[in-house]
């Protein structure tokens, strides 16, 4: 059978998954009565919540008696490691555009990234239903952004279609039928080339994602290069460095139908499988038969650029709401994250019982710890640090650096430009981006946007849009200030207490309901000065035997302010941390113990000096 693979690459909510979904539909991967759900790659709990794409799944059609592969990746910037490793699975890509956003930072990392490896991508302008479409001057924009990336003559002479994923449509032209998606199925057997592969040569595969199952043990999907897999042949691993990492066989061979996974006897070269049988084979590894030396390339990484501090939960609440509490099992748990995910990097840490965890951004490590904690771990966490590195040549420390392109009303836009200033970004376009908005591209410290995305939408009344794409090193930018409010701290144990409560919310914005369970060290809520204050969340009204004249006044509580994790993790300063159970996300100081904080602020403060 004659094949295609091709990835479905786009920013984060242009519309990939429900294509996806549609594309499947029409191919008859489903039966007339069965029920699919809405986004149906979308299997994680985590993705649907969120309503984004996190890790890269396959699925395949048959259109005309060609056998498609389409990989659906996500559209994070945090998620980029994912987009690097599935274009070395595929000949071709669909590059979706918003009609409306146009395109955004991760369309052009996803496009640079698939412009390297050689496609030629097609490019499709979704959402052309939108009220607010403007298909022919996105196409514009995407056209100079091919030019600007530095596409050769053949990629810049791409195939273009107009979309809408949603209802179920492509055509070549903008007024063209729009009756289904075959012309795009069409465009995909016409414009992407059959692999090219050494059809007999020994059998060899790179893994490219990694998947645990409870049945059949690790699972290792990627694109056969050379050769056949049969069922129960013997094969060995095979690390970057030529190292044999072990020997076994494929006890299952699998490949995609649909949104299923199919076992079969045999693979050829070119097509995309998943196999099972090997314990200790992971990402990039090269999985061949015995008579292959060399291992297959594999495409470079980009580094992290953050880091945070996975600690065990030593507070008086640590172990009464989670099941997995030690730090061997927060180690074991982080080493396995690795394995699948190539994006992360984890390393013991100076401190006790703790682990230094390196991402691409806040999002990707939120989505792990959120992860942890329905597996039932109880851990704190420090505030997220940016990874810095000497350049070699001139001796400077250098920081990473992003390039943020934000939508806002114009009314907001002076705000917004104060705020990015204030946080050492500078400006590299304004420009007017239709419907009175303003469209503006900042250059900025990575650690100059950690904390400000809620701030971004409490200063643009939540209509803002904040798109980053990490740009490389640049020298340190110099110090960066941060939150310029202190804490309300408890300084009891026990449980919070309306009254007590009430009268605290005069002294700031609290964090914590009347019955909560509260001890020394914890943050109660931000308070409306500098300084940190400990105050007493306990308190309960003196009764006396004298009645009163009249009732007491109710006590009224402004609604306590709710933070996501993610919103938990940007907040803290460098003395705090965020405590995360299966049930609750608390904030804390590090030293509970005020006499110890004290202690530990002169000495910080000694050796600033």
């Amino acid at each position: 059978m004659e094949l295609r693979n091709v990835a479905i690459i786009a920013h984060v909510d242009h519309g990939k998954t429900t294509l996806v979904d549609n594309l499947l539909k029409q191919a008859g991967a489903f039966r007339a009565n069965q029920a699919v759900a809405e986004r149906a790659m979308d299997r994680n709990d985590l993705e649907r919540e969120r309503g984004i794409t996190i890790l890269a799944k396959s699925t395949a059609v048959e259109w005309k008696g060609v056998k498609i592969n389409i990989v659906d990746t996500p559209g994070h910037a945090d998620f980029g490691g994912e987009v690097e490793r599935i274009l070395s699975m595929v000949d071709g890509a669909i590059v979706l555009c918003d009609a409306a956003e146009g395109p955004l930072p991760q369309t052009k990392f996803v496009l640079t990234k698939a412009l390297a490896r050689g496609l030629k991508p097609i490019v499709v302008i979704n959402k052309v239903d939108r009220q607010d479409a403007r298909a022919d001057e996105v196409l514009n924009e995407v056209f100079d952004l091919f030019a600007a990336l530095g596409a050769t003559d053949e990629q810049l002479d791409f195939h273009t279609m107009f979309a809408s994923g949603r209802q179920g449509w492509a055509d070549l032209t903008l007024d063209g039928a729009r009756k289904d998606l075959s012309p795009m199925f069409d465009l995909i057997l016409s414009h992407v080339p059959q692999p090219t592969v050494k059809a007999d040569a020994p059998f060899a595969m790179n893994a490219t994602i990694l998947e645990a199952d409870n049945f059949l043990g690790r699972i290792l999907t990627g694109r056969i290069e050379q050769g056949v897999a049969r069922t129960n042949m013997p094969v060995r691993v095979l690390r970057q460095d030529g190292t044999v990492v072990e020997t076994g066989r494929l006890t299952k061979l699998m490949t995609f139908s649909g949104l299923d996974r199919v076992p079969v006897d045999e693979v050829q070269a070119g097509d995309i499988c998943a196999i099972a049988g090997l314990s200790e084979a992971t990402i990039p590894d090269t999985i061949a038969s015995p008579e292959v030396a060399e291992p297959l390339p594999a495409i470079p990484i980009d580094p992290p650029t953050l880091s945070m501090t996975f600690r065990i939960n030593d507070g008086p609440l640590g172990g009464r709401e989670g099941k997995k509490v030690t730090s061997r099992q927060i180690r074991d748990r982080l080493f396995k994250e690795t394995e699948g995910n190539v994006a992360i990097r984890v390393k013991v840490s100076e401190e006790v019982d703790a682990f230094e965890v390196a991402g691409r951004g806040e999002l990707q490590l939120g989505v792990l710890i959120e992860t942890m904690r329905r597996e039932g771990f109880e851990l704190t966490i420090g505030r997220p640090r940016v990874l810095t590195q000497v350049n070699p040549e001139t001796g400077e420390k250098e920081e990473p650096f992003e390039e943020a392109v934000i939508d806002v009303d114009e009314e907001f836009s002076g705000v917004v430009v104060e705020k990015m200033s204030v946080r050492k970004g500078m400006m590299q376009d304004m420009r007017p981006s239709g419907g009175g908005k303003v469209r503006l591209v900042f250059h900025i410290p990575s650690r100059g946007l950690i904390g400000y995305h809620g701030e971004f939408m409490t200063d643009t009344r939540g209509t803002g849009m904040m798109n980053r794409l990490f740009l490389g090193y640049r020298p340190w930018a110099g110090p960066i200030e941060g939150r310029i409010k202190g804490s309300l701290i408890s300084n009891s144990d026990g449980e919070a207490v309306q009254y007590s409560l009430f009268s605290l919310q005069e002294r700031g914005t609290l964090f914590v309901d009347p019955g909560a369970k509260v001890y020394v060290g914890l943050i109660l809520g931000e308070h409306s000065r500098e300084n940190d204050l400990d105050v007493n969340p306990i308190k309960e009204k003196k009764l006396t035997n004298v009645r009163a004249a009249g009732k007491d006044e109710a006590l009224l509580l402004i609604p306590p302010r709710r933070m996501s994790l993610e919103q938990a993790i940007a907040y803290i300063e460098e003395d705090e941390l965020v405590e995360v159970t299966p049930t609750a996300v608390r904030l804390r100081k590090r030293y509970l113990d005020p006499h110890e904080r004290k202690k530990h602020a002169r000495r910080s403060d000694s050796e600033a000096a």
